[in-house]
């Protein structure tokens, strides 16, 4: 009977495996009886358990007898137990006349004197037992605190004394409940809430059009309790189920919540009432914030008067941190819904008051208490949104301007608050139908808003990422910034913020002819334009004509980065470091902006950081974290409606695939690319699929393609105007143009790469100009020092791909000048990179040319030796000392899977095969000479 259970249950229950095997152990024996009493907080699911138990056990021929504890019932004695023996009401005759003459008068079927509860109590188990001798019988009682107190001792007497039966016993009561049954030992087992992933997918089949950032809210607020994820979605509106309309502070209850939780608060007395919703109001559990607005509010008794709400467990105290803690947040939301609206303005007005040194949550108290617009509370919203966004919330920071804007007394004030609540949600939350809502409120309430520079910048938001085409938003926002009254003063912060989105249109449209508007604001900007602004727009722009100068102020701005939080600009310097190469520098931060994202965080800054991450990762060879991590960008621009930036995404798969000779998937991404970028004007994006190509050419050796490829992202001789990807194919078409015997184009783009100074803009661009200048080299032994000069830039492992391709030019060149013993040193390192990387056709050209050399490629020279990387020898010691790999991942900000697959190549070199032997492994390799 266990495994139909379990089978049936886990189809029937989301989440609930564990606590299925839990009632299948105690139901398995058939001769076993005995009892099981299930604990658990409101609505986790008690309930459902008894049914499946009912429902299975009914099916294996079992006889199941249901009573329930009914409030109103309480004080009717042996109600409860009335319930449960019904059925058997016939069978009462079969017992001598004592024990059925007081099951009789107990149970109301006759009358006389009231029977002794110790024969009543006896009559019953004989009843049971008896009842059982034909077939088994499953009692289950639900809300055992409800049954009246006769009922509940003969239940408890009969519950003790059914080991070695053939009859079950199964109820249910809330957590910490004091009854009879909770008194006298039987055993216990407490339901625990859903975890998040039973959680989600609970919502997911019940609600699957919750918006995400409704869901994860959601998901936060029910703690893993099924009834209140069920419930929850059914208590908001349309709109605010789409997100187009924010969510209030405090979640409203149902009319099935209200009726479990709200009854329990609106038996307290008045003042547990008033000091519960001063806390809940509150939202830290600050005792002395609570009391000082019990005592502003003039609410008398103190805290004392908690005491009733702690005893039915609805809150409790944490003495090391003087704080109220509610034992679940839908107690805070039944506390707000048996309240009255001017119970609740009062308690904001006096948060507000005791709040004077914390603007932001007075501006927040001071907006829930107003009823008629205020200007001065519209202006302290307004700057408590700023101050929000600034860390990070811009779901925070768009409800208070919201907030605000339906506090303005004047329509321009409203419009623009909108209208920046607009730009906010488009550039972080996600939330791009909103954001439509929002401007048209804004476009109603003032409708001369058109050069509002939030305004238009949430407007390209929404055009690009609605299929919009560049040039459009790119005239919407240059047309704002020109025609504002902002007078270029450097220090506005929607001016900039409108600079960094307008150097992205730029960027995105891959056509110089789109800068000079940019350019020529940015030169009336007063006193200067902002460091990060100005280096970005030297290094995001035109990098070889103009990034060199701008390394000085780079390196100024990296160095200020771990101190810095806010996601936004975290993001802005990794856009500023790309092609400088200094990816890497950013890589820690992106790592923390993009595990906020995942806790909910803004989705427009986790992509951005996503995207660098998969960047940094494809030049430092990790490869398989660059496909796990554009997987995730490629969902979250489809959870987000973030649509516009998924061809980063594709790109990032595709320069994965190409190297490592899935041209399938190479193409079909470089096709979507293609087709995305074409009737948008996204330039930059073909010129990224582009730079697949010419990968992929250059590894199966069709030069003639690479060639015409690199050609055109940049022609030979020239590095095409506001084309940054050019840094990137400059030694591509090179070794294409020399491959296919166009000596004078190779020579004219060597000759372009030393006059635009690019070897002195990141060590990879060093080794990639060293290269190129030596596949050009007529004379053997130029070629050769050209070769060890570029080979001996420092720091140049951090680069595994291009160093390797690097490695196997020269060791053609030397197999070719000097014979075959110079060049299977470069070749091999060359062979031993591709392999670990899995760049299958690099590795078939570098195995070609050994066997060329009359060598026979080895399997990897890394292999053979067990040398590790100072990357796996980390990983290895942080495995040995125990840790696991979601905890190495964590520490390294890295993938778990990146983890998993490092220890798989670390294992065969070490020549272990677990992870115990990972000590002794390191300690043998620290002795080896």
């Amino acid at each position: 009977m266990g495994d139909l259970f379990e089978h049936d249950a886990s189809a029937a229950l989301v989440g609930r495996a564990q606590q299925v095997g839990r009632i299948c152990d105690f139901l398995a024996s058939p001769d076993r009886g005995g009892a099981l009493l299930l604990s658990g907080q409101a609505g986790v699911g008690k309930t459902a358990l008894l049914d499946t138990a009912a429902d299975v056990v009914s099916s294996t021929g079992t006889r199941v007898l249901r009573a329930a504890g009914v409030e109103f019932e309480a004080e009717v004695s042996y109600s409860g137990l009335n319930q449960l023996l019904f059925p058997l009401s016939e069978s009462f005759g079969d017992l001598d006349s004592i024990h059925s003459e007081a099951l009789r008068v107990a149970l109301g079927f006759g009358s006389g004197p009231p029977p002794d509860r110790l024969i009543v109590s006896s009559a019953t188990l004989m009843l049971l037992r008896q009842a059982a001798s034909a077939e088994r019988l499953l009692l289950i009682i639900d809300d055992l605190p409800w049954l009246d107190s006769a009922s509940a001792a003969v239940l408890g007497f009969v519950a003790r004394r059914l080991d070695g039966s053939r009859v079950g016993f199964l109820g249910a009561m809330r957590s910490g409940s004091e009854t009879f049954f909770s008194r006298v030992g039987l055993p216990e087992y407490e339901v625990p809430p859903l975890d998040g992933k039973a959680s989600r997918e609970l919502l997911d089949v019940r609600f699957p059009a919750l918006a995400e950032r409704v869901r994860e809210r959601l998901l936060a607020v029910a703690e893993g309790n099924p009834l209140a994820l069920l419930e929850l979605p059914t208590a908001l509106s349309g709109q605010q189920q789409a997100a187009l309309e924010s969510l209030p502070a405090v979640l409203p209850l149902s009319q099935r919540l209200q009726a479990l939780f709200v009854s329990r608060v609106s038996v307290l007395p008045a003042p547990a009432r008033r000091l519960l919703l001063l806390a809940t109001l509150d939202g830290t559990g600050d005792l002395g914030v609570i009391q000082a607005a019990a005592r502003q509010a003039g609410h008398d008794g103190g805290l004392e008067a908690l005491a009733p709400a702690e005893q039915d467990r609805l809150v409790h105290f944490e003495e090391a941190t003087r704080r109220l803690v509610f034992r679940h947040p839908l107690i805070s939301s039944a506390v707000v819904a048996a309240c009255t609206t001017a119970e609740r303005r009062s308690a904001h007005r006096a948060l507000a008051h005791v709040l004077m040194d914390h603007p932001e949550r007075r501006a927040w108290h001071l907006g829930e208490a107003s009823v008629e617009p205020d200007e001065e509370v519209a202006t302290l919203l307004e700057q408590a949104a700023r101050l929000i966004a600034a860390r990070g919330n811009a779901g925070g920071a768009v409800a208070a301007l919201v907030r605000g804007a339906d506090l303005s007394p004047r329509a321009s004030d409203r419009a623009r608050r909108l209208a920046e609540a607009a730009y906010i949600g488009a550039d972080a939350t996600g939330d791009l139908r909103g954001v439509s809502e929002l401007l048209e409120n804004a476009r109603r309430a003032d409708p001369g808003l058109v050069d509002s520079l939030h305004s238009a910048a949430a407007a390209v938001y929404l055009t690009i990422n609605s299929g919009g085409d560049i040039d459009t938003a790119h005239r919407l926002l240059v047309g704002a910034i020109e025609s504002g009254v902002h007078r270029y003063d450097a220090k506005d912060a929607a001016l900039i913020e409108a600079f960094h989105l307008l150097l992205l249109l730029c960027f995105y449209s891959g056509r110089a002819e789109l800068w000079p508007p940019f350019y020529t604001a940015l030169a009336r900007l007063r006193p200067e334009p902002p460091a990060l602004l100005s280096v970005a727009s030297k290094t995001f722009s035109d990098p070889a004509r103009s990034g060199v100068a701008a390394l000085e102020q780079l390196q100024s701005i990296l160095s200020g980065l771990p101190e810095e939080s806010d996601p936004g600009r975290i993001v802005r310097i990794g856009t500023a470091s790309l092609y400088p190469d200094r990816l890497a520098d950013v890589r820690e931060p992106s790592w923390k902006v993009v595990l906020q994202g995942r806790d909910g965080g803004p989705a427009r800054r986790t992509l951005g950081a996503l995207m660098h991450l998969c960047l940094g990762d494809f030049l430092s060879g990790r490869w398989d974290e660059c496909d796990e991590l554009a997987d995730e960008g490629i969902q979250l621009c489809e959870e987000s409606g973030y649509g516009f930036f998924t061809w980063y995404f594709w790109y990032c798969r595709a320069v994965v695939a190409a190297p490592r000779g899935d041209d399938a998937t190479a193409e079909r991404l470089v096709d979507q690319i293609t087709r995305f970028a074409t009737p948008r004007g996204v330039g930059t994006a073909l010129h990224y699929a582009l730079h697949v190509r010419t990968i992929a050419d250059l590894g199966r050796g069709d030069f003639e393609g690479a060639f015409q490829h690199a050609s055109a992202v940049s022609p030979p001789g020239t590095f095409a105007s506001h084309v940054p990807h050019a840094l990137w194919v400059a030694m591509d078409l090179v070794e294409a143009a020399v491959r296919t015997n166009r000596r004078a184009e190779a020579v004219a783009h060597v000759r372009a790469i030393r006059e635009t100074g690019i070897a002195e803009f990141s060590p990879r661009l060093a080794l990639l100009a060293g290269c190129a200048a030596a596949l050009c080299a007529e004379d053997d032994e130029e070629a050769v020092r050209l070769f060890d000069t570029a080979l001996a830039v420092p720091g140049l492992e951090r680069w595994p791909f291009d160093l390797a391709r690097v490695r196997l030019a020269y060791g053609e060149r030397l197999r070719r000048a000097r014979g075959n013993a110079d060049c299977r040193g470069p070749l091999s390192m060359a062979h031993d990179s591709f392999s670990l990387l899995g760049a299958r056709p690099w590795m078939e050209r570098a195995a070609k040319e050994l066997r060329a050399s009359g060598w026979v490629a080895p399997r990897t020279a890394a292999v053979e030796s067990g040398v590790l990387t100072p990357q796996e020898r980390q990983i290895a010691e942080l495995a040995a000392s125990g840790l696991s790999n979601k905890q190495i991942a964590e520490r390294l900000y890295l993938s778990h899977r990146t983890i998993g697959a490092h220890l798989y190549q670390i294992f065969p070199k070490l020549g272990i095969s677990s992870r115990a032997a990972l000590r002794d492994a390191l300690a043998h390799l620290e002795g080896t000479p």
